[in-house]
C-alpha cells in the first residue's frame, strides 16, 4: 500500500478499523466514488447499472467499502462487470463512519485528489457525479448534494424526516457552521484530499462509529475556512418503503444526539 505525500508519523497516527480488500485493481483517475454498502440486494445492482449507463467508470474510479453484507449481493464477477475496481470489507466493529474512515484511508494511501460519496441504497440520481467532479476540479473542498435548492428534487421523503431536516439537522449546522446548508443528512457528498488531511479536521479517529462523521464534516469544514457548496440532486425514496439503516425511534435519537454534539464542537480534535 502506498502513501502518497502523508509524513509516515501522520498515517502512524490515524485509528482506522480493520478491512480487508478482496477486489483492488490499482487507480486510473485522480477521483473516485465510494459507495458504502450493507446488504443492499438489488439496489446496488440498480445504483450499479445506472452509473455505468453514465459511464461513471470513465472520469472515476468506483469503490465500494462494505459493513458486513451477506444477503450475496456483492460478487466480485458481478462488480467487475460495472466496473467496479475496489472491494473494501470493514472486519471491525462500527457503522458508517468507521466503514468511511476505512474508505478514505485506503483512497487517501493510492493518492486520489477527491472522494465522491453516495450510498449504496439507489435513492440518489448518480447523474450528479461528473459535476461534483468539476466542482472539486475548481478547488471546492466539499460539495453537499442537496434535494432541497433550487434544481433539486425530493420525491416520497418521508414527512417526519423531511421535518427534521428543513427545521432541526439544516438549521443548527447552519447555525453553528457559519455556512448556509440545506440538506445535511445525506451521504451524496464530495471532499477534497486536503479537506480529508487536514489536521484540524482529523476524521481518523475512534470517536467516529456510527453516524458522527457526516455532521461533523458539515460542521468542521466550514468552521476552518474550507470552500463548501451545496448542488442540487434528486433523492427519491421508493413508493411504500424507506430503505434506511436508521432505526424509527432509536437510530433518530442517536442522530439528533450526534448532532447536537457536533454542533458544540464535542467532535475537535
Amino acid at each position: 500500500m502506498n502513501s502518497f505525500n502523508i509524513a509516515s508519523t501522520v498515517r502512524e497516527s490515524w485509528q482506522v478499523p480493520a478491512f480487508d480488500s478482496p477486489l483492488w485493481l490499482g487507480r486510473r483517475h485522480p477521483w473516485c466514488v465510494v459507495i458504502p454498502v450493507i446488504n443492499e440486494g438489488e439496489r446496488i445492482k440498480s445504483l450499479l447499472v445506472r452509473m455505468t449507463a453514465l459511464n461513471i467508470a470513465d472520469i472515476a474510479d468506483i469503490i465500494i467499502v462494505d459493513g458486513g453484507t451477506t444477503d450475496g449481493s456483492l460478487e466480485l464477477p458481478a462488480l467487475q462487470q460495472f466496473g467496479v475496481r475496489g472491494l473494501l470489507v470493514k472486519t471491525a466493529p462500527g457503522k458508517l463512519s468507521a466503514q468511511l474512515r476505512c474508505a478514505y484511508a485506503f483512497v487517501l494511501d493510492q493518492g486520489y485528489e477527491g472522494i465522491i460519496t453516495i450510498d449504496g441504497n439507489d435513492k440518489d440520481d448518480p447523474a450528479a457525479i461528473p459535476t461534483f467532479i468539476e466542482a472539486l476540479k475548481q478547488g471546492v473542498d466539499f460539495v453537499q448534494a442537496s434535494r432541497f435548492v433550487a434544481g433539486g428534487v425530493a420525491e416520497n421523503t418521508p414527512k417526519s424526516r423531511d421535518f427534521a431536516i428543513r427545521f432541526i439537522h439544516a438549521p443548527m449546522l447552519s447555525l453553528f457552521s457559519g455556512f448556509s446548508w440545506s440538506d445535511t443528512t445525506q451521504g451524496f457528498r464530495a471532499y477534497s484530499r486536503k479537506l480529508l488531511l487536514d489536521p484540524g479536521v482529523a476524521p481518523f479517529r475512534d470517536v467516529f462509529m456510527t453516524y458522527e462523521l457526516l455532521a461533523y464534516l458539515s460542521y468542521r469544514a466550514p468552521k476552518l475556512g474550507f470552500r463548501c457548496l451545496e448542488l442540487p440532486t434528486v433523492r427519491r425514496y421508493p413508493k411504500g418503503e424507506v430503505p434506511t439503516k436508521i432505526s424509527s425511534v432509536r437510530g433518530n435519537f442517536l442522530v439528533l444526539e450526534v448532532l447536537f454534539r457536533a454542533c458544540f464542537g464535542t467532535y475537535n480534535p
